[in-house]
């Protein structure tokens, strides 16, 4: 039993291993077929790849292949690939013949993009859609009108798979199956693979062809720019190259390029078609613009297609087209600047539209075409200006020439003229040429080139006059350049043996002006009749403006010269003078050193052998200083007229005698008896003077017969002026002495009187606090004694009233003795009261500023209580005091930042002084006039304002200007200290920074206005 039993265990292991071995060789089979399929699929999409490769430019190979191999693989019997292209199906891929079936059962508008067809809705929702059954549709599949047409051509499953690019449908692939067999996930997978590919194809395809398009246009673009850089200055080439790769590019038939010129059209280049045609179209150019068509076209700036020539209602056009052949034209503008300079157009056989990148294109070649002609014309326009300057650059070195020659020969007038006219010949083509220019009333030839010596002296001849005969004259007559061509021809010119002699025939004249006036020409001449040119005519003017440069410099240098010499003799007195001012400056109290100093520089500077100093000493003259080898026969001589220094003193002009023993110094007897005693014959006396009068003279005196120089005789003067300076100096210094003994003693008593003054200053500094301090008793004391003097009147009334009363006789005696007590003791307050009241009318009012705590304060409260205390204050000093008061407070009015006490006593002060001008007028009036006072306040922005206005007598117009002083007042003398408004006005201003005015009629009214900063600046 037990064998038996392991038998069946080992037969029915047997069979589980049969089972699991028939299992893995079915999975081994399906893998197998797996992994076959899956390398068909690689093989598949390897070749699918390498097509891709191998055409890059041409997708269709690889999309027809993909069809191909997508049925293959699928298992389906119709492939269709159909590419979308704005909003329409474009090419469609298709493989099997049954697909042709199926094409020919849809209706001709069943298949668009986005339409409720397969492809449609493929790419209308860029996703796979699957239909496992078409006689089992979803609902949503069930209008697609396309379907019932594949189910009729044997479709029974179809699936539909987008091709993106970047996630963008582009198209779709449609698969069919004649069977009802629904596609797997991995075969969807594979569908999603080979749409992916095919939309590679395509992109590459585009991609590729974009890559050699542009290619072609840079390519094309570099030839035509080559060509523009080879030919800077000709555009025809240029022309040429665009025409002929704009046709080859755009594939066009002809190509045509059109240049507006003054509103001409030109055709500027051209591809030939034949002679007969290249002749026709030739043959209607140039042609104003107005009647060339496309000029019309060409003003809008861009390009114009023209769709079929035979729509045109240009019959000039249309007969080129057809002589030429074609339909269809693209043209597009030549722009520079906005403005339409030309046009090129490029033609096809068929009519039609261009595509957007050949316009483009041809764009490109227009604006290659401005290039070209902006080149020609900027390089026109810098070769003339190269031209220019070049010409330019030889004036100007020839220019820069002359002013080395100035430069280097500044003083050389000769030399620089010379080289002036040999640039100015040898620039202006000229043989040969002169200078001429005024010196002393005459024309003298100043520089000559090309003469020969005969011509020289025949130019020598002709130096006086300017007349309008020769072009020398008629230059400096006219101030202007004058130009003869030929002088021969002119009719003016009357110098024939001159022309004779040097054969010249054109002839320039150049003049030298200097400040407006021609004193001097520059003459050029040819022996070829000929114009000189303007510039020339130029040129030869700024070498006459050299040539007075270099005249004027030799002119400036040679006064220079002059003048340096007079400034070296100037500077050698002014160093004399400033000597003797040293002397005199160290010396005040002495004149002797600075005298003897005059001397000697006199003598030096002056070149005198002697000199002498001689002062007026009552009637005489006297010798205060002598230099030099001459004796002097005396020291003191008479004051008369008799004498050289006399006379000089006398007359106050400086006398010079230049001989002394000749027939002029007769006059002089002294002098003659001096001059043979010591041999001095020549004297130069100037007097000393001194506020006008003469004081004394210096006397210089020479050997020999030699007179003095003008500038020797001023400086004579200058050094006696200098000694009247020293004398006043001295005499100056000791009246300064005796003044300063003077003010010693002033000083002394000035100190003592200070001393009084300041004690005169403590006290009335001691008075303006007694002043203050009395101001703010008197109105408590006020009311101490008004109300004492009332209440020992009510004691007296109380003890009437009593008297009738029934009391006890001891109550009665108490009473009494308590009235008596108070009344008596009301009359003491009454009585040192008064005394009181007396001491402060004997003080001096002042104010003293700031007082309490400033803090802010409630304006209208103050403004009210101020008038309140007033008020009751005048009643209690005079019962019978009445006055109308009037508020107009502004409820606005706010706070303020302030002393409440301080601005109080303001108030108070104008108040009361209000009362009393307005009882004042009572008093002055008749009964009718009733006494009124009002305040009012405003709120302004940063500031608050109160306004005290009284219905009084006014200010007098004398008293408006010391309103505010201390110690002022228009109160008659008792009544006031004129230090209210002086108080008043320091606590508003300098106490608080506010401001304080009035205004008043007198008779009439006198109004305050206090105007306080609601924040106080710190």
């Amino acid at each position: 039993m037990a064998k038996l039993s392991q038998d069946a265990d080992l037969a029915r292991r047997i069979a589980e291993l049969e089972q699991k071995l028939q299992s893995s060789v079915v999975e081994v089979e399906r893998l197998q077929r797996e992994l076959a399929k899956s390398r068909e699929c690689q093989r598949a999409s390897s070749d699918i790849l390498a097509t891709i490769a191998s055409t890059s430019g041409d997708a269709d190979s690889a999309l027809e292949q993909i069809a191909e191999t997508t049925a293959r693989l699928i298992g389906a019997f119709s492939v269709s690939i159909h590419l979308a292209e704005n909003g329409k199906w474009g090419k469609a891929y298709r493989y099997s013949a049954s697909d042709e079936l199926l094409r020919a059962g849809l209706p001709p508008t069943a298949i668009n993009a986005g339409d409720r067809n397969m492809p449609g809705a493929v790419v209308g929702r860029n996703r796979q859609i699957h239909v496992p059954d078409l006689d089992d549709l979803d609902p949503d599949l069930a209008e697609f009108s396309g379907l019932p047409h594949a189910r009729a051509a044997g479709t029974r499953t179809m699936c539909g798979t987008p091709l993106r690019i970047q996630g963008k449908p582009i198209g779709a692939l449609i698969v069919y199956r004649d069977r009802l067999d629904p596609f797997s996930d991995d075969e969807l997978v594979l569908l999603r693979s080979f749409a992916g590919q095919a939309a590679m194809a395509l992109e590459n395809a585009r991609l590729f062809n974009e890559t050699r398009e542009t290619l072609e246009r840079q390519t094309a673009t570099a030839d035509i720019l080559k060509v523009i850089a080879s030919s800077p200055s000709d555009v025809q080439p240029v022309f040429d190259a665009i025409a002929s790769s704009a046709k080859r590019l755009i594939g066009g038939f002809s190509t045509a390029v059109f240049r507006f010129v003054d509103d001409i059209a030109h055709l500027a280049a051209f591809t030939p078609t034949s002679s007969a045609a290249d002749k026709v179209l030739k043959a209607g150019f140039p042609t104003p613009v107005a009647r060339f068509e496309p000029f019309r076209l060409a003003q809008a700036g861009k390009p114009v297609q023209i769709g079929d020539i035979e729509t045109l209602p240009d019959s000039q056009k249309k007969q080129i087209a057809r002589a030429r052949g074609f339909r269809s034209m693209l043209l597009a503008p030549l722009m520079s600047d906005h403005v339409p300079i030309g046009l090129i157009s490029v033609t096809r056989l068929e009519a039609g539209s261009f595509v957007d990148h050949h316009v483009q294109l041809l764009q490109t070649s227009a604006d290659q075409a401005v290039i070209a002609i902006e080149n020609a014309r900027l390089f026109a326009q810098v070769r003339f200006r190269t031209h220019e300057l070049s010409e330019a650059l030889q004036r100007q070195t020839a220019t820069a020439d002359v002013l080395k020659v100035i430069s280097r020969s500044a003083f050389d007038l000769r030399t620089v003229l010379d080289a002036l006219l040999s640039s100015a010949c040898r620039l202006c083509d000229a043989e040969i040429g002169t200078i001429r220019y005024e010196h002393k009333g005459n024309y003298r030839l100043a520089a000559t080139y090309g003469c020969k010596p005969e011509w020289i002296e025949h130019f020598q001849t002709y130096t006086t006059k300017a007349d309008r005969g020769s072009i020398f004259g008629r230059t400096i007559l006219d101030g202007r350049p004058v130009h003869v061509p030929d002088l021969l021809a002119d009719p003016d010119f009357n110098r024939p043996q001159a022309q004779k002699l040097i054969g010249m025939r054109a002839a320039l004249g150049v003049p030298l002006v200097r400040e407006g006036h021609a004193f001097g020409v520059i003459n050029l001449f040819r022996f070829a009749v000929g114009s000189f040119e303007d510039k020339q005519i130029e040129l030869v003017t700024t070498f006459a403006d050299q040539a007075v440069i270099a005249i004027e410099n030799v002119k400036l240098f040679e006064q220079v010269q002059a003048k340096t010499r007079d400034v070296s003799e100037a500077l050698t007195y002014l160093t004399g003078s400033a000597n003797i001012l040293k002397v005199i400056a160290s010396s005040p109290t002495d004149v002797e050193p600075v005298l003897r100093t005059i001397v000697e520089s006199a003598c030096e500077l002056c070149e005198a052998y002697d000199s002498v100093v001689i002062l007026k000493e009552g009637e005489d003259l006297v010798v205060r200083a002598h230099h030099g080898p001459i004796g002097m026969g005396t020291q003191t001589w008479t004051d008369d007229r008799t004498s050289v220094s006399g006379l000089a003193i006398a007359d106050r002009v400086p006398v010079h005698l230049h001989d002394v023993l000749s027939d002029e110094g007769g006059d002089f007897p002294i002098a003659q008896a001096m001059s043979r005693q010591d041999g001095c014959r020549t004297l130069l006396a100037v007097p000393m003077l001194s506020e006008g009068e003469s004081i004394g003279a210096i006397v210089l005196r020479r050997a020999e017969v030699n007179p003095f120089s003008e500038k020797q005789i001023a400086l004579l003067q200058t050094f006696a002026d200098q000694a009247v300076i020293a004398l006043g100096n001295v005499r100056l210094f000791e009246e300064v002495q005796a003044r300063t003994r003077e003010l010693a003693k002033s000083l002394d008593e000035l100190r003592a009187a200070q001393d009084r003054l300041v004690q005169t200053e403590k006290l009335a500094s001691l008075g303006q606090l007694t002043a203050g301090i009395a101001h703010e008793i008197k109105n408590p004391l006020n009311f101490v004694n008004n109300f004492s003097s009332l209440s020992a009147e009510l004691i007296g009334e109380l003890n009437e009233l009593l008297r009738n009363a029934e009391l006890d006789e001891k109550i009665r005696a108490d009473v009494d003795e308590l009235a008596q007590m108070l009344k008596g003791n009301l009359d003491k307050v009454v009585q040192h009261g008064k005394r009181a009241d007396s001491i402060v009318k004997n003080m001096l009012l002042h104010s003293r500023e700031g007082a309490g705590e400033r803090r802010p304060t409630d304006i209208n409260a103050i403004v009210e209580e101020s008038l309140n205390l007033a008020y009751h204050g005048a009643r209690a000093e005079k019962s019978d005091f009445g006055i109308t008061l009037k508020r107009d407070l502004d409820p606005n009015a706010g706070t303020a930042e302030l002393y409440p006490q301080q601005i109080t006593r303001v108030l108070l002060n104008l108040i009361s002084n209000g009362f009393y001008a307005a009882h004042k007028r009572k008093e002055a009036a008749d009964d009718d006039f009733e006494p009124a006072l009002s305040a009012t306040t405003r709120a302004l922005a940063n500031e608050v304002e109160i306004r005290i206005r009284d219905n009084g007598l006014g200010i007098p117009e004398e008293a408006k200007a010391k309103i505010f002083s201390p110690f002022f007042t228009t109160k008659p003398p008792g009544e006031g200290t004129g230090l209210g408004l002086s108080m008043s006005h320091d606590i508003i201003v300098k106490q608080h920074g506010g401001r304080i005015a009035f205004v008043t009629e007198p008779g009439a009214f006198t109004e305050f206005t206090i105007t306080l900063p609601r924040m106080v600046a710190v």
